[in-house]
């Protein structure tokens, strides 16, 4: 355990949430002798990196839970695959099979994918792989299976006995229109399959049945074993209500959903579950991911092109604040991650619990001296022409044999990440700059001084001699447009690596030849 002073006074968010949580349901929590966390997904298209998120953040809050109090935990990923199909999502091979059935549940629409038995298992597959990958634990819940298999049973019958109250609580957020439809039962058509968004024209709360119209014909049925669902507020409170839980964070724009729940939830009988509303993620264009779009970055995408780790560090910082996400992000959120895992092991405890590794990797953060940023990595991959990661360790041993490839695990993955994201996203948009006369003679400057610079120079000194070449070449007070020549010259981008450092790894001979082909294309 962790000193408990350390503990109360650390503001790093995991810990807050977590006194705060067991503040707040002090009573309950002993009662039970456990905590129950949930996460809600919608399978109505597939799993994006916003679930992801939700599930890492609430695992981190359970990791710091495991450092204050010996307690058992439960995580539920509740899928709502029992929902109706409203929308066709964008990025969806196949999907004339959706089309024809919009309106029904999830899991009764064929898979277009044709690997499981319906569009809903499909997405609950890829959801659980996704969050396997990350060796996350979680109790997976399926609505479906609930539904049909009388869990919510007694919960459905005290929805229907409270239903004039939930009524009270639902209609003054509705338009005039909606609120002479509006039913907190969903019946599912016997005839069409489809779940039905109809008013009911009659209930019979001791027969436990509801009666609606369906095409001018009067239709009774029971509000039981998977015969109804409940319109999404209603369902939400009545999860909290039927799982007992203590905790779920959700999306900013379901803040005023969450306020309608928690009063459903103590309409049924129960306190509703702390809450935590995380801003959204954007795409580059600032507009929500949406996964029926598919845009910003996948899962898959992002792990092609960097660690889990880095991931999680990007789903912990600052969770109340929106941040775009997508292929651009991820080299920063690399070269961050590095940063900090360089810098854990010279911080004072009170530090390192303010530090996100130490909750990316639960306290434990490997202890490998970073030798090298993404962003440098990914200029080397360039300049070296590099198009496997033994090529590129050959070329790294070339100048630096101490760097072993078996005792640094973070930089050997990072060079296979760096050569997919550098021949996916780099190269095809790469405009190297053709210099003009003053300009080619500034580079040729430097090359000939470099020919003057020993290999084993240290990297601040090779970063003051580029510093004063520029100086003394017309650019000594504009040293950033110095750089920035270097840049679009050398690699085909705006931005690179700290010119002293790239020159020490990369070779100064290497260097003095990358100038001079370059300059003479």
């Amino acid at each position: 355990m962790l000193d408990a002073n350390l503990i109360q006074s650390t503001s790093s968010w995991p810990f807050v949430e977590i006194r705060k949580l067991l503040k707040d349901r002090k009573d309950l929590i002993k009662s039970k002798k456990k905590i129950i966390f949930q996460t809600g997904y919608g399978p109505s298209g597939l799993p994006h990196i916003g679930t992801f998120g939700e599930v890492a953040r609430t695992t981190m809050m359970i990791n710091a839970l495991q450092h204050i109090q010996n307690i058992e935990t439960d995580l539920i990923t509740f899928s709502d695959d029992m929902d109706g199909l409203r929308k066709v999502p964008d990025n969806i091979p196949n999907d004339k099979v959706l089309h024809e059935n919009l309106g029904k549940p999830l899991t009764s629409i064929p898979d277009p994918f044709n690997k499981f038995d319906s569009y809903g298992q499909h997405n609950n597959e890829m959801l659980k792989d996704f969050l396997n990958k990350f060796n996350f634990k979680f109790n997976f819940k399926s609505s479906t299976e609930n539904y049909k298999n009388g869990k919510f049973n007694n919960s459905l019958i005290r929805v229907l006995e409270k239903y004039e109250e939930i009524m009270e609580i639902i209609l003054p957020t509705l338009r005039s229109e909606r609120k002479k439809t509006y039913s907190p039962f969903l019946p599912i058509c016997p005839n069409t399959g489809r779940v039905l968004e109809v008013a009911l024209l009659e209930m019979n709360k001791k027969k436990g049945t509801v009666v609606f119209d369906d095409n001018g014909k009067k239709l009774e049925t029971e509000i039981i074993n998977g015969k109804c669902k409940l319109q999404w507020k209603v369902d939400w409170a009545m999860r909290w209500f039927t799982f007992d839980v203590d905790f779920e964070m959700y999306g900013k724009d379901l803040t005023e959903s969450a306020i309608l729940s928690n009063k459903i939830c103590k309409t049924l009988g129960k306190k509703p579950p702390n809450g935590f509303a995380y801003e959204l993620f954007l795409d580059e264009k600032g507009e929500k991911i949406s996964k029926s779009k598919g845009n910003g970055i996948t899962i898959d995408q992002w792990l092609r092109y960097a660690s889990p780790e880095s991931l999680s560090l990007y789903m912990y910082q600052n969770p109340t604040r929106a941040k775009k996400l997508y292929s651009d992000v991820v080299p920063k959120a690399v070269d961050e991650y590095l940063s900090l895992i360089g810098n854990f092991s010279k911080q004072e405890t009170k530090e390192q619990l303010l530090n996100p590794v130490w909750h990316v990797h639960n306290g434990k953060p490997p202890q490998e001296k970073i030798v090298m940023t993404f962003s440098m990595l990914l200029n080397l991959v360039g300049s070296s022409n590099a198009e496997s990661k033994d090529i590129l360790w050959k070329f790294i041993q070339r100048f630096h044999p101490d760097i072993k490839q078996e005792k640094y695990t973070i930089l050997d993955q990072l060079t296979r990440y760096a050569i997919n994201y550098f021949r996916d996203k780099v190269e095809p948009n790469k405009k190297y700059k053709i210099p003009n006369d003053n300009e080619k003679k500034a580079l040729t400057n430097l090359a000939k001084i470099l020919e003057t610079v020993k290999q084993d120079t240290k990297p601040e000194d090779i970063q003051t001699i580029v510093y004063s070449t520029g100086k003394e070449n017309g650019y000594e007070k504009k040293l950033r447009e110095w750089f920035i020549l270097i840049y679009e010259v050398l690699f085909g981008t705006k931005d690179g690596p700290r010119m002293g450092f790239f020159i020490s790894f990369f070779g100064v001979k290497e260097t003095i030849k990358l100038i001079e082909e370059k300059i003479n294309r």
